[in-house]
């Protein structure tokens, strides 16, 4: 005879039996289920750019999460943002958020948008650095194209303290940009800039050229200054180098260099197509015919044609040139002021003709 208890037993271990082999089975199908929504997730097709192939997706520094999915759904029309910020969770996205310009191409997939994000491989900006007269000329064309605005970086282009470090003035601030096409990151710190150029300038001034500069008895500075006279004298790349003899003859001469280039920048009206006496008389540093030598800094950005003309600047015994009468933009040389007074009446005479009197 069986005791009631023994049935008991025996039935309390069956139940605990099937328990044991359910719960493992539980667990595989609600991992099985979480696996198959995580799947379905990362293949939902989240951009939908409306007829474009791509977009740049433009993540400021320290954006969060819900910044960068509010970024997605009114650039790419991120269509399920939950499901993202899901996924997004559970890759571990929003402790790796990166600052910058990413491409962003029609119908990614959630994983796909995501692993791009988290990897910070951003689409670089281009940035030409040209002649330009005024450091907010040059702040304007950067804070076009960088997270730094163009204010922050005036701010920065007059502050003594910290152009300091790169051993710069205000008034050499433009001998540090070498024109050029650049690569920047979007996010490039006004700091990351300046280090950028000064590698750049760096990698210009090689020896050959340190070793021409030091045989003209000039500082890089004002080798530069020098260059950015002649970016404004003439678009002539051939006169150049006989320009910047008649320049350094001058100097080496003590006489002023009288270049209208100086005045007009002084005078800051870069309307002014004739100078005339009453301009001369304007009392700056950087009147050239009140002062010799060259004026504190370079007046613009000079080309590396400019440069390398004061570079291998020709030697001949000119000590003046005039803009032609045929009014070409090209310029008459001359050794003598008699001659030099000539070739300027023909110029002055032309520009009669046309009644340019300012």
């Amino acid at each position: 005879m069986v005791r009631p208890e023994n049935k008991l037993c025996r039935l309390k271990r069956r139940t605990e039996g099937r328990a044991i082999l359910i719960l493992p089975l539980l667990i595989l199908l609600l991992i099985a289920a979480g696996s198959a929504r995580m799947a379905r997730l990362t293949l939902i097709r989240q951009t939908c750019l409306k007829g474009r192939s791509f977009i740049y997706l433009y993540i400021p520094t320290g954006a969060d999460l819900p910044k960068v999915t509010s970024l997605l759904i009114s650039n790419a029309n991120l269509r399920s943002p939950e499901a993202f910020e899901w996924l997004a969770g559970r890759k571990h996205y929003a402790a790796n958020i990166k600052p910058g310009r990413y491409r962003i191409l029609q119908g990614l997939r959630n994983n796909q948008l995501i692993n791009l994000l988290r990897s910070g491989r951003q689409e670089p900006v281009k940035i030409t650095i040209r002649n330009f007269r005024s450091p907010d000329e040059l702040a304007g064309r950067i804070g076009k194209s960088l997270e730094t605005d163009s204010a922050t970086l005036s701010g920065l282009f007059r502050d003594s303290l910290f152009l300091k470090k790169y051993g710069l003035t205000p008034a050499t601030l433009f001998i540090l940009f070498i024109p050029d096409t650049y690569q920047f990151n979007w996010n490039t710190s006004a700091s990351q800039l300046f280090q950028r150029m000064q590698r750049e300038y760096f990698r210009f001034w090689n020896p050959e050229r340190l070793h021409k500069a030091d045989s003209l008895r000039l500082t890089l500075p004002e080798v530069v200054t020098l260059a950015s006279i002649i970016e404004k004298e003439t678009n002539f790349n051939k006169e150049k180098p006989c320009m910047a003899g008649v320049y350094l003859n001058r100097l080496n001469r003590d006489i002023p260099l009288q270049a209208d280039p100086t005045i007009i920048f002084a005078w800051n009206d870069y309307s002014i197509r004739r100078v005339l006496n009453y301009h001369l008389q304007i009392p700056s540093p950087y009147n050239t015919y009140l002062h010799t030598g060259l004026p504190p800094g370079p007046i613009c950005i000079p080309s590396i044609a400019s440069v390398d003309a004061v570079l291998h600047a020709e030697k001949h015994d000119f000590l003046y040139f005039c803009a032609r009468e045929d009014l070409t933009g090209q310029h008459s040389f001359a050794r003598t002021l008699a001659e030099h007074s000539a070739n300027a009446r023909r110029y002055q005479q032309s520009l009669n003709s046309l009644n340019i009197k300012r």
